[in-house]
């Protein structure tokens, strides 16, 4: 099942949007690898225990400042750790 959605886009996002063969597809594509991220997230977090809930999602969203690109390179590899099975069950640190 699909439903129609409109959106404003910054005219950037827009313009490379105009130029995929289905935007609908690279749209839900992006949504889903953010959502995928988001849990992941959660993944990494409970396996250290801590439990994240929408409360505390909510009372932190915008008190942290955006990741820089080493940030989010380090949590892919360890994203990609946890999805392999190859995170430390010790108490070492991923490194």
């Amino acid at each position: 099942m699909t439903k129609r959605v409109t959106v404003s886009l910054p005219d950037d996002v827009a313009t490379y949007l105009d130029g995929e063969e289905n935007a609908s597809a690279a749209v839900a594509d992006a949504l889903r690898a953010r959502m995928d991220r988001a849990a992941a997230t959660a993944a990494m977090l409970r396996a250290v225990g801590v439990e994240v809930t929408d409360e505390g999602v909510a009372r932190v969203r915008g008190r942290l400042p955006r990741l820089s690109a080493e940030q989010r390179a380090e949590n892919a590899r360890r994203r990609d750790m946890l999805a392999a099975g190859t995170w430390p069950t010790d108490d070492t640190v991923a490194a």
